[in-house]
């Protein structure tokens, strides 16, 4: 029983020190993996639409090189394949992260594109919902977050080639989130909440002046106003109203005012967002 038992503890240690022994031919065979081939099959794997597969090589790209000029790219690569795999927590803490340890990296602008497009594209998720959910039931604030990002990266690299399309989005963005306060406001006023509807109303007019949603917004102040008996500010509005939009769909019974928020490109078709330029 005795030498039974030695037995099986000299084969216990044996094993152990195999294993043990192997565990390091592992570990030196992946190191052994060229910077280049690494980014390579990452790169494959990225085209074939693996990105989880791919983010797995670039990490360990950059575990295996954190010295070398493909560690950087290997960042910028992890961020983009979380975005690709609509992974937005994950590409946006990749994102912040490349920009704090590599604040005047050359490519440093495409990271703050980047923050915008995973923004962005979370903000036309928000907005593809829009017949399923009341938007009043939903906080856009991944359309503020995306416009910030563009703005950031326009205001601090104005000659990057991402600013022009970035300067488009925050167009785009501009009149989503007019439209989404005026569509607020309509529905405060369905509700018999006319300070409410005049507030967001005004907010809209103020703070969107450009925006093509001006004009319905304008609408709303002067029916609120009328509702809540400031007669001379009704006529006042009135005034700056027809002087701005002399055809209007809303003057003469032409227009309600009440109509959803998401047809107000019903006349002149839907405007698409635009495309990322990334691709």
């Amino acid at each position: 029983m005795q030498k039974k038992l030695s037995v099986l503890v000299l084969t216990s240690v044996l094993l152990s020190l195999s294993a043990c022994g192997l565990l390091p031919e592992r570990s030196d065979e992946n190191k052994n993996v060229s910077a280049s081939k690494l980014y390579a099959d990452a790169q494959e794997e990225m085209a074939g639409g693996h990105y989880e597969a791919a983010i797995k090589l670039f990490e360990r790209l950059e575990s295996n090189y954190p010295f070398g000029t493909y560690a950087a790219q290997a960042q910028m690569e992890i961020a983009y394949a979380h975005y690709k795999a609509q992974d937005q927590a994950e590409a946006l803490a990749a994102v912040e992260r490349f920009i704090k340890l590599h604040p005047n990296h050359p490519q440093v602008d495409y990271m703050y594109y980047l923050r915008g497009l995973i923004n962005f594209n979370d903000q036309i998720g928000f907005l593809s919902f829009i017949y399923a959910q009341d938007p009043t039931e939903r906080d856009p604030k991944a359309t503020r977050e995306a416009f910030a990002a563009f703005k950031e990266l326009v205001d601090k690299f104005p000659n990057s080639k991402y600013a022009p399309d970035s300067v488009a989005r925050m167009n785009y963005l501009i009149n989503a989130m007019a439209q989404y306060e005026v569509h607020v406001a309509n529905y405060y006023y369905r509700r018999g909440a006319y300070l409410a509807a005049l507030n967001r109303a005004q907010g809209a007019v103020t703070q969107f002046s450009e925006s093509p949603a001006r004009e319905e917004a304008l609408f709303i102040m002067i029916r609120a106003y009328d509702k809540l008996g400031m007669f001379e500010l009704r006529d006042d509005t009135q005034r700056i109203f027809t002087m701005n939009y002399p055809n209007s769909r809303f003057l003469g019974g032409k227009g309600s005012g009440d109509a959803p928020w998401w047809k107000f490109w019903a006349k002149a078709g839907p405007k698409p967002a635009p495309k990322d330029a990334v691709q």
